[in-house]
């Protein structure tokens, strides 16, 4: 899917380092999915509960959805086989399981478009962006041909690929080393409290992501962008 962006916009910086001018500024650190993507077991699984929210939370809870994921998330497995051993141990859901991995996609409804014109603004801005996002290796190959906004970053940490996930304080300082960047000098958003608390007792800049409409106005508040 294609941002309604033009592609006119400027090229993103390729290297890692942010230019002199850039440095100026404060390195704004995304998370992907909550903030950018709506991505939400529940848009698969409500075709198989009728739509009910709240059957789909039961099932969510019953399989250990949540803690699977955070595993999943550690790169320490593939997606297809950790998904059929998942099956296996909760064989009364053997095909609603299952479909998280033939049906994957259909978890990820669209970009959260006014967060993605947000970054594009700042883009356009010059502020240096990154991206760090708790994802499966995998799929987040998969969301990040298929959207442009993702060219905006400099770089993505993705955990799925280093192996180290948030909130823990291990991605968070592999991000400073990438960027050459002190915590102080970083403004992590992320919709988890749990990530920007780790985020913030390691001396990050935070915000924590309600809507789009809320971290614009906190941008503003903190002169990052200009009142619409």
């Amino acid at each position: 899917m294609q941002s309604s962006h033009s592609e006119n916009h400027r090229a993103p910086t390729q290297s890692g380092t942010p230019s002199p001018a850039a440095s100026r500024l404060p390195l704004i650190v995304f998370d992907i999915g909550g903030v950018l993507l709506d991505w939400n077991p529940y848009h698969l699984y409500r075709h198989y509960f009728n739509d009910d929210a709240e059957a789909v939370k039961r099932f969510l809870a019953e399989i250990g959805f949540h803690q699977w994921n955070v595993e999943q998330d550690k790169g320490l497995h593939p997606f297809d086989a950790s998904v059929a051993e998942l099956a296996r141990r909760h064989a009364h859901y053997y095909t609603e399981v299952m479909a998280y991995g033939e049906r994957w996609e259909e978890t990820v409804s669209g970009p959260i478009q006014p967060t993605v014109d947000l970054l594009y603004e700042l883009r356009d801005a010059g502020y240096p962006l990154y991206g760090l996002s708790n994802w499966d290796a995998e799929k987040f190959a998969v969301v990040r041909r298929k959207y442009a906004f993702m060219d905006c970053f400099e770089d993505i940490i993705v955990s799925g690929e280093v192996r180290l996930v948030k909130p823990e304080p291990p991605i968070y300082n592999l991000l400073l080393e990438r960027t050459g960047r002190e915590a102080g000098e970083c403004l992590f958003i992320d919709d988890s409290l749990n990530n920007v608390t780790g985020a913030k007792n390691l001396g990050f800049q935070t915000i924590q992501f309600t809507s789009p409409q809320q971290l614009r106005q906190e941008m503003e508040q903190r002169g990052i962008l200009s009142p619409a």
